[in-house]
């Protein structure tokens, strides 16, 4: 059994700079020989007595240890890094952009778009643009530019460029112009039931055949016209197939104050315009987005074609749905405004301001969003997945701590007046939480209720329940007959917290001492009850982010 978890041990080391992880061992070894999962407590044991032994060699020595041993499980050569861009044939020095319409805080959805074609520019040495949609001043707010500069930089992401479409207003102007003059856009005075009407029945308004001529004049006199009295619409083809064709709209008057240009402008490009003369104008190469644009790639395509400007290239990839989660900006508004949801950060969201203050790492979701591919199928995916990439990381870096949130304080007869030293991390070495005990001890009410044998307490004692009176046995662990281990708090200098949950049940408990050197935006493990990122130190209170 000794060489079976040595080697499993050693690889698991050098896998993580020196630093292995008892449950990735027991999970090799239980895979080799399922027979010894009937002997799981022995082999905890073991498997902490070698690692102890295995931590105190450098890397070095463990691969030279390994070579000796299972020589097979010694990587010699790197794996190369699948590219899941190459299927898009771009040339080294592509240029990408990353759109988003400030009118939100962002979510995992924009994390993904953002990722992709950042990640794609780094990977073939290019250029990487962030370009704010901004040409609906009705919707465009200050804080959404702020939250998601910040909330993109947090997941890594660095820009070479950062572009306002509402600095461009001239631009769209006079391309908007150039299409009057070809005959390709008209001014249209009709209500809006009567183009919505046009649109679906493929039969002009009244407007449709004016001359180019008197075209121009009324764009000429559209800022001096109120909201809703003409649009600028394209001439393609009422029938179209593809109902974005059929003649859509590119301008129209918009009184609102825009949160960069004040009341500068009136007569706003429409999404799919701005959209294509800056992707063009910026000399983009291409762009990853998802399937959701993919019926406005015609006429993105055929506005650019249409200016003579550069055609850019789009890969529309399948959209992932995460169960049970709100995305809609919209609704997620009106549940803010409502008090339904306590804010764009509240932890039932995967907005990544509300990601961020749960305790997600940004490498996780990197991981996870890249997982879910970028084929054309759409694919469903549960928190549980996200969890997943989230625990990976935590798992081999979080700080442990111990918390009970159904506290009961007990005295244990026979109990050693002692100092006991506990781990910070199972990877690291022992030490760095001290506790001192003297027979006075808080457990969970829960786990007291539950005890039947042999209990032990955490790195201390094992102890026996006798009717309503509790002894020690004995402190040794090797010494410990029972099952159960659970932890437990000195009956003194503990801190008194709150744990908000995803449901926004706020849990109270009491928790040692030793998290008074954690820092706000730490992400801590509170033992047997799951992974918590401290909020706010001065009430400490933590958010609960997963098991």
């Amino acid at each position: 059994m000794d060489s079976l978890i040595r080697k499993y041990a050693l690889q698991n080391a050098i896998k993580f700079k020196g630093k292995a992880n008892p449950g990735a061992i027991i999970g090799k070894v239980f895979g080799e020989q399922p027979e010894l999962k009937e002997q799981a407590k022995e082999l905890s044991k073991k498997i902490q007595e070698i690692l102890k032994e295995t931590h105190k060699l450098s890397v070095d020595e463990m691969k030279k240890e390994l070579e000796r041993l299972a020589p097979e499980l010694l990587e010699k050569k790197e794996k190369k890094e699948r590219n899941i861009f190459e299927f898009l044939k771009v040339k080294e020095g592509v240029t990408t952009a990353f759109p988003p319409g400030p009118e939100k805080y962002p979510h995992i959805g924009h994390a993904k778009a953002c990722l992709l074609n950042y990640l794609l520019a780094k990977q073939y040495k290019g250029k990487f643009i962030l370009r704010f949609e901004d040409t609906n001043p009705k919707i465009a707010k200050k804080e959404y530019y702020e939250a998601m500069e910040h909330d993109f930089k947090w997941l890594g992401v660095k820009w070479d460029k950062l572009l306002y479409a509402s600095d461009f207003m001239d631009l769209f102007y006079e391309k908007a112009e150039v299409l009057i003059k070809k005959g390709l856009a008209y001014l249209d005075l009709s209500s809006q039931e009567e183009v919505k009407k046009s649109r679906d029945t493929g039969k002009p308004t009244l407007y449709r055949d004016n001359a180019m001529e008197e075209n121009l004049a009324q764009w000429k006199t559209m800022p001096t016209a109120v909201e809703g009295a003409a649009i600028l619409r394209l001439k393609i083809d009422l029938k179209h197939k593809n109902s974005t064709m059929r003649d859509p709209t590119i301008f129209r008057i918009i009184e609102t104050e825009h949160p960069r240009k004040g009341k500068k402008y009136k007569i706003w490009p429409t999404y799919d315009f701005q959209n294509a003369i800056m992707d063009a104008h910026s000399e983009i190469d291409i762009r990853l987005r998802s399937k959701e644009f993919e019926m406005r790639a015609e006429l993105q395509r055929w506005i650019q074609k249409n200016l003579d400007m550069t055609v850019t290239d789009t890969y529309e990839f399948g959209r992932f749905n995460l169960t049970g989660v709100v995305s809609s900006g919209r609704i997620i508004r009106e549940k803010v405004e409502s008090k339904e949801l306590m804010g764009w950060d509240d932890p039932s969201l995967t907005t990544l301001v509300a990601l961020r203050r749960r305790g997600f790492l940004p490498e996780a979701i990197k991981n996870f969003v890249i997982s879910t591919g970028i084929s054309k199928a759409e694919a469903t995916m549960t928190w549980d997945d996200l969890i997943l990439h989230n625990k990976r990381l935590l798992d081999n870096e979080a700080r442990r701590y111990s918390a009970i949130f159904d506290p009961k304080g007990i005295t244990i007869e026979n109990a050693p007046k002692k100092e006991v030293e506990l781990h910070l991390n199972p990877n690291e070495k022992k030490g760095g939480r001290k506790l001192k005990v003297d027979g006075t001890f808080i457990l969970s009410e829960k786990d007291i209720n539950a005890m039947e044998e042999e209990t032990r307490l955490m790195d201390c004692i094992n102890i026996i329940k006798k009717g309503d009176r509790f002894e020690c046995i004995s402190e040794n662990y090797e010494e410990f007959k029972g099952k159960r281990v659970i932890n437990w708090l000195p009956k003194e200098k503990n801190i008194d917290i709150e744990v908000l949950m995803p449901d926004k049940e706020v849990k109270k408990g009491v928790a040692e001492h030793n998290i008074h050197s954690l820092k706000e935006g730490d992400i801590i493990q509170f033992e047997r009850f799951g992974f918590c990122r401290l909020d706010d130190k001065n009430h400490w209170r933590f958010w609960y982010t997963h098991k």
